[in-house]
């Protein structure tokens, strides 16, 4: 379908493509994949027509239409959201007209035989097939079912366009441009303004979807749900895997091991030859073979291995001051812009050391709550408390302003930085994508991403003991993700992060709050457990909505009870989860038995015992740890009681 073949692309004196060739056939799902800079980016437009290589050329065939969405698009502002996403069936709109032409022309024609009729009959027939191979029968349906996949509600279809928001206004070029149904998409960075439920549908329409895929995205679950071939860019030339991108992590490390073996193998016969030239350069008796060393050398192809600095995956957050142990206090919260309410009856206790999630969809209310848990944002209603001794670290995509534009990259760590860390300034730069000369450039010059970056890499540096972060990964590759993961991981404070990334947030946050249809639920798990019980509730919801699901649950062979094995396997489930319960409750009486002997203990007390309180907290934290549990166990049980 699509053909690249001995593909070169220069700028000056610099390549950034030396003859890569591939072929993507039609229904194919591709990941590309590689570092920032790498030329992922680049590749799309090659493809589709906006860039020309040096050398080389881009085939396609005849049939073969390409759908584009850029990072960054303009999008029309003098229409309403269904007028707008109606645009894309443009090509339907003109047949349609063209066939009720043709139908009137053949209606009035009574020259039955002749062959100008036969003709009109032909393109007749052509347009209508068209008009159905575009989707031109259910257009309407396919724009409301789009729109709203894309997270979009009925009352707004006939809102402005210019009244949304950049991330939404780019989802409305997404819709445009799934209703084209092009042979190809070419998608860069699809993800970057969708919620989880948004990017699961997206997952969903991409899978089923009948042309091919062609993607960039640092999304790791989102690559591994839609793609089933992976191609990386390194080093100028490509390396094509058939595989999805988790197990193509793994053939590429084995591959670089082999490529670094053989890397190792070629400086030593190098350092050989050099040497054997400098040794007998100027004897006579050997000047054939150095003449003939100092030829192969030349004419030897270097083997090049991708740096790696894996010396960065060691970055940690400082350690947390310490807390109270309750955080912050939420207590009937609500806001409200004017007439427009976001969200109401916000009501739950964020305890040190919790690891909580915010998700749910773009204008639920999300950034708006963080802006007030740092004090940026006033409550409408109810009443939020911040814990003794709480040190927040608040990062967002606008916190610009709180960087000077005057400090270079380097200076605006180096004025953060205290004790041994400072001598790591350059990997902990490095970690977040600024190389070489990019640590001296100043700050003002930087793009958004750039700035982005550097702010995250600012707040690794301060002592706090409560961050939270607006979206961190929206700017950052793989490893970036990787390094701010681990680091999130291994914090011994509290942590708030608003994020649409379910690989990142996996292993990280043990509780979610979602914020939905004007209200704050809580779910006592990681982000998996909430898409799987959020998936249930929406079935439940579906079912108790839809007419035909309680007609069929009153015939006889859909009465919706389980089977025998079922029954079975639920009862052991239950005896399982109810045993956890009980075991979590005999801990906690013997911890709670013990806190009221120090108590007793303290109250008799004549002089400070260090050793006693130290044990005395320990035994606290401890408490408040199996209370966590015991709620989240208890949850567990009475979802699977329901079911």
């Amino acid at each position: 379908m699509i053909s690249i073949d001995n593909l070169t692309v220069s700028f000056g004196g610099w390549t950034l493509f030396d003859g890569i060739s591939f072929l993507v056939n039609p229904k194919e799902r591709i990941g590309l994949v590689g570092k920032n800079g790498a030329g992922k980016t680049t590749i799309l437009k090659l493809i589709a027509g906006l860039q020309q290589p040096t050398s080389g050329a881009v085939t396609k065939t005849a049939d073969c239409t390409i759908g584009y969405l850029p990072q960054q698009m303009q999008v029309a502002d003098t229409t309403t959201l269904l007028a707008e996403t109606a645009k894309a069936f443009e090509e339907v709109l003109a047949i349609e007209a063209e066939i009720e032409r043709l139908t009137n022309e053949i209606a009035v024609r009574t020259d039955y035989e002749s062959e100008e009729y036969e003709k009109l009959l032909h393109r007749l027939n052509d347009a209508n097939d068209r008009y159905h191979i575009l989707g031109g029968d259910t257009r309407d349906a396919d724009i409301e079912k789009t729109l709203l996949g894309l997270g979009f509600r009925r009352e707004e279809f006939d809102k402005p366009t210019r009244e949304f928001s950049g991330g939404w206004r780019m989802r409305i070029e997404l819709a445009k441009l799934l209703l084209r149904r092009p042979s190809i998409f070419l998608l860069d960075e699809p993800t970057n303004h969708l919620d989880i439920e948004s990017i699961q549908w997206l997952e969903e329409y991409l899978k089923n979807y009948n042309g091919a895929v062609l993607l960039i995205s640092h999304d790791r679950a989102f690559l591994d749900n839609v793609t089933t071939r992976t191609i990386e860019l390194s080093l100028g030339k490509i390396y094509d895997y058939k595989v999805p991108y988790s197990h193509f992590v793994t053939l590429r490390a084995e591959r670089r091991a082999q490529q670094l073996a053989a890397y190792q193998n070629q400086q030593r016969l190098i350092e050989k030859s050099e040497e054997f030239i400098e040794k007998f350069r100027y004897k006579p008796t050997k000047s054939n073979q150095v003449q003939s060393r100092i030829k192969q050398l030349d004419k030897l192809e270097r083997i090049e291995v991708e740096e790696e600095d894996l010396a960065t995956l060691n970055i940690k957050f400082p350690p947390a001051p310490r807390s109270g142990q309750i955080v912050a206090d939420i207590k009937g919260v609500g806001k409200a812009f004017g007439d427009h309410r976001v969200f109401s009856g916000a009501e739950f206790t964020i305890h040190k050391g919790d690891k909580i999630a915010l998700v749910g969809r773009n204008g639920e209310g999300k950034t708006t709550f963080a802006r007030m848990l740092i004090g940026e944002l006033e409550q409408s209603e109810g009443e939020i408390k911040i814990g003794a001794n709480v040190s927040i670290g608040y990062y967002a995509q606008n916190q610009d302003d709180l960087m000077n534009g005057d400090f270079t990259v380097y200076d605006t760590l180096d004025r953060v930085a205290v004790g041994d860390i400072r001598t790591r300034l350059r990997d902990i730069l490095g970690a977040f994508l600024f190389c070489g000369e990019d640590i001296e450039k100043k700050v003002k010059v930087l793009s958004g991403g750039e700035r982005s970056r550097l702010a995250m890499a600012r707040m690794m540096l301060e002592p706090h003991n409560l961050l939270i972060l607006d979206e961190p990964t929206n700017h950052m590759d793989m490893r970036s993700k990787d390094i701010l993961k681990t680091a999130l991981q291994k914090f011994d404070g509290t942590v708030v992060v608003v994020s649409h990334d379910r690989e990142f947030l996996d292993g990280i946050v043990d509780k979610v709050y979602e914020f939905r249809d004007g209200g704050v639920r809580e779910y006592l798990g990681g982000i998996y457990y909430f898409l799987e019980k959020r998936k249930i509730e929406s079935l439940r919801e579906i079912e108790r909505k839809s007419p035909t699901a309680t007609a069929a649950k009153s015939e006889p062979a859909s009465t919706g009870k389980l089977s025998y094995e079922q029954k079975k396997e639920q009862e052991k489930l239950l005896r399982k989860l109810r045993k956890n319960v009980e075991q979590i409750e005999s801990e906690l009486a013997g911890v709670e038995q013990k806190i009221a002997e120090y108590d007793a203990r303290f109250t008799m007390a004549t002089e400070y015992n260090a050793e006693d309180y130290k044990a005395y907290d320990e035994l606290k934290e401890r408490y408040d740890h199996l209370m966590h549990e015991w709620e989240k166990a208890s949850y567990e049980v009475e979802i699977t009681e329901q079911q």
